[in-house]
């Protein structure tokens, strides 16, 4: 019974235990970026990429826990009628009538 508790606890601590964060070269990540991204998503592991021993960037698994809302999330702080909307649908008008200054030039 003894025996049993000690290898639970073990367990435990070797699941909230940091994995070693793995050193890649840009130009190795670029070779094996699927490979890298299955170890970061399903195996927890950090990979960092480094060009000529400097580090450049990080990969980390995402935190599905805490979702940030987003601006599509946020809702009733502006009624319907607000003029808000109107100046949105100005400006949206505009921009289907407007001419890019490439198209404005004369062909040479």
């Amino acid at each position: 019974m003894a025996i049993m508790l000690k290898m639970a606890k073990i367990a435990k601590i070797a699941k909230t235990a940091a994995l070693p964060a793995e050193e890649v070269s840009v130009a190795n990540a670029k070779n094996r970026l699927s490979e890298l991204l299955g170890r970061v998503a399903y195996g927890g592991v950090t990979v960092h990429i480094t060009r000529r021993g400097k580090p450049m960037a990080k990969l980390v698994p995402f935190d599905t826990g805490e979702q940030i809302p987003g601006l599509a999330d946020v809702t009733g702080w502006l009624d319907d009628a607000h003029p808000f909307f109107g100046t949105v649908d100005d400006v949206v008008a505009a921009r289907k009538r407007h001419v890019p200054r490439v198209l404005k030039r004369p062909n040479r």
